[in-house]
């Protein structure tokens, strides 16, 4: 059930645009040498259509890019092990226990037979060729406040998302009105290849980044101080307007970008998210791969399971593989948060919502969690950007464009876990999941795999009690020992 009420709103957040948090991760590409041929680390895609590239073969003597993974508990050095080897260290994983490394080809074998090595991985690559674009069909980021989500009504009580920072891993952030003002965005590390051009660091040259920052917090330059239901009318705004976006960069202008760098930028958030009066609290993640083991193996699993135990909300999307399809790893964990799409029309009725058929459901073991709006949603461009360039029919007034996808999805559902958090500062990952669950509305007509809880509602969740904790005791941890070459599914050498 959906309400509407109307009171007022808190301050706003802070920090700069301008100037990196911290110039470099776990992993910096300046630090990088990279070798011809060069064997590309395992690409994983924003949810997106993907093609696979054919890749180069390596010689013995070739050096690759890999990923080590130490087993728990021993003590060899295995940074002295990689270079006695030949190869280097090119960045630590310490949420997995693991290196990435530049390797001999003839050495990967003596590497992997040492008694404290889990895996040593080569990397195999994909490329993005697109996301859903449509003008004709828009769903504005004002009505998805408003009438759909009512996320408005965590706005008129006072609670916009002040102090509650969402870490973006993603394709970068363009400085575009709705994400200017003084105390929006903050960049992280820039872990993607275009770090070392100065033109392209930190920056959206797909628009796929700058588009869900909007989203989940953009607020228009014009916005008053007192945010409410009006406002949104008047002036762009995202779920979260008074949060804080904290930019990790790790795609390029093809969207993709490799799993050392998805769980580096994972690494550097848990490590600092609370940093120069940083507050990360939720992490967003728009990509996914067809592992091909247990979620309790998967080393990205591991990763993001260790930012829950930190306390941060992890918000996944589930895939636009269509209905029929499992969740793509990670949103196949338990743990976090997996978001399908609704197409909900722009109207307070539910019973002309449906879930779109390009959205990933899930199994009957694992499924979607929740449902938002995904379905050709107006947020922010990125100018010059990939999707701007590629698909100029979807953008309206010069710089807004409409976009599809389980991302979008996702994005509604990172500001939604904002607003919950400014409003109750002590909640943990388990209640905000378990509060937007309990508090979402059913689809009529769809399947549960599809639409898991149903469509998020603020209006219902502004009000409700906090559920207890430790909801997912009940599931079993990954223990992360599985290989990163099964984590990456079909997106491997040899596809």
């Amino acid at each position: 059930m959906r309400r509407r009420r109307t009171m007022k709103h808190t301050g706003r957040a802070g920090v700069s645009w301008d100037g990196p948090l911290g110039h470099r991760a776990t992993i910096g590409r300046a630090a990088v040498s990279w070798t011809a041929p060069r064997v590309s680390s395992a690409l994983f895609a924003l949810l997106l259509a993907l093609t696979v590239l054919a890749p180069t073969p390596s010689l013995a003597d070739d050096t690759v890019d890999v990923i080590v993974q130490q087993i728990p508990g021993t003590s060899t050095n295995v940074a002295a092990l990689i270079e006695d080897l030949g190869g280097s260290v090119t960045g630590e994983l310490r949420i997995i226990d693991g290196y990435a490394a530049e390797l001999p080809a003839s050495a990967i074998d003596r590497l992997s037979a040492d008694p404290a090595i889990a895996s040593v991985t080569p990397d195999g690559t994909v490329e993005l060729t697109g996301w859903h674009f449509a003008a004709d069909d828009q769903e504005s980021l004002a009505s998805v406040a408003d009438k759909v989500t009512n996320a408005d009504q965590f706005w008129n009580n006072g609670y916009t998302g002040a102090g509650v920072d969402i870490a973006l891993i993603d394709s970068g952030v363009s400085p575009v009105d709705g994400l200017t003002l003084p105390n929006k965005v903050v960049n992280g590390p820039d872990l993607s290849f275009e770090s070392q051009d100065p033109d392209l660091r930190y920056l959206d040259s797909f628009g796929h980044g700058t588009h869900l920052a909007g989203i989940m917090a953009g607020q228009s330059d014009s916005t008053p101080a007192k945010i409410s239901t009006k406002e949104a009318k008047r002036h762009f705004l995202g779920i979260a307007p008074d949060a804080r976006i904290v930019n990790v960069k790790v795609a390029t202008r093809n969207g993709a970008t490799d799993v050392s760098q998805v769980i580096a930028a994972i690494d550097w958030v848990v490590q600092h998210r609370d940093d120069n009066g940083m507050n990360i609290r939720v992490i967003n993640l728009s990509f996914g791969t067809d592992s091909t083991q247990s979620y309790y193996l998967d080393p990205l699993a591991f990763a993001v399971e260790q930012a829950w135990n930190r306390g941060i909300v992890v918000v996944v999307a589930a895939g636009n593989d269509g209905n029929s399809s499992a969740l793509r790893n990670p949103a196949s964990d338990p743990f976090v948060i997996a978001v399908g799409a609704a197409a909900v029309n722009g109207s307070e009725r539910t019973n002309d919502d449906s879930i779109p058929k390009f959205s990933s459901c899930g199994t009957n073991q694992r499924h979607v969690d929740v449902v938002a709006p995904g379905r050709s949603i107006v947020s922010l461009l990125a100018p010059g950007s990939a999707a701007s360039v590629d698909h100029p029919e979807a953008i309206i007034d010069g710089k807004y464009l409409v976009g599809s996808g389980t991302s979008q999805a996702a994005a509604v559902v990172s500001g939604a876990a904002a607003l919950i958090i400014d409003q109750r500062p002590g909640i943990t990952p388990d209640q905000v999941k378990a509060l937007l669950m309990t508090t979402a509305s059913k689809i009529r007509g769809e399947s549960s795999n599809c639409q898991g809880a149903g469509l998020i509602s603020l209006g219902d969740a502004v009000h409700a009690s906090t559920p207890s904790k430790d909801q997912s005791v009940q599931y079993k941890p990954s223990q992360g020992t599985g290989s990163l070459e099964a984590s990456r599914g079909s997106f491997n050498l040899s596809h």
